[in-house]
């Protein structure tokens, strides 16, 4: 099969993927610093909460954190509301880094729209990117939403089946304590 001939929506992303690394990569910045920067810029601090919002283990997380503090755009600090917590905060360099990522990110996408001839279309194709991300934040809130619905429902029959089993439990210590009078 030839490359060139060779259209799918996944081949697609995953050439766009590619994309986003070249674009980074000036910056000295991987994929997967530039989404830590992001989700702390808007306000997830703590590393559960990103390992959850940037689907990867806490490990992961410490280790893509641990590569932005030692490049000074990260701050740890202890959280005012819960001292156990480590709360994330970028510094100015971190602001700095990721609003040139931005650049970078736009700039790169831009030149590759234009290659369409057609200013129209091209301003349809970067139109199409800003339409996947309200896609994507709106399937992000409802798996959450889902997520956080099955949690109570599992509480809830967890209760139901505890009250049943002590139901169950208790006739028959009725019954058992009925059979020796």
């Amino acid at each position: 099969m030839d490359e060139l001939n060779y259209a799918s929506v996944g081949w697609t992303v995953a050439r766009m993927a590619r994309q986003v690394e070249v674009a980074l990569a000036p910056l000295d910045l991987s994929p997967a610093q530039y989404r830590m920067l992001v989700q702390i810029a808007r306000g997830t601090d703590a590393s559960s909460s990103l390992a959850q919002k940037l689907a990867v283990s806490a490990p992961s997380v410490t280790t893509v954190v641990d590569g932005l503090v030692q490049r000074g755009a990260v701050v740890r600090a202890h959280s005012r509301e819960d001292r156990r917590r480590i709360a994330l905060t970028l510094t100015t360099s971190g602001q700095n880094l990721l609003l040139h990522a931005e650049e970078a990110l736009e700039g790169k996408f831009g030149t590759i729209a234009g290659e369409l001839e057609d200013e129209a279309l091209a301003g349809q194709a970067m139109a199409a990117l800003s339409l996947w991300g309200d896609a994507l934040d709106r399937a992000r809130a409802r798996r959450h939403a889902e997520q956080e619905g099955t949690g109570q429902q599992e509480t809830g029959q967890q209760e139901t089946g505890q009250r049943e089993t002590g139901q169950r439990e208790t006739g028959q210590r009725e019954t058992r304590a009925g059979a020796r009078r």
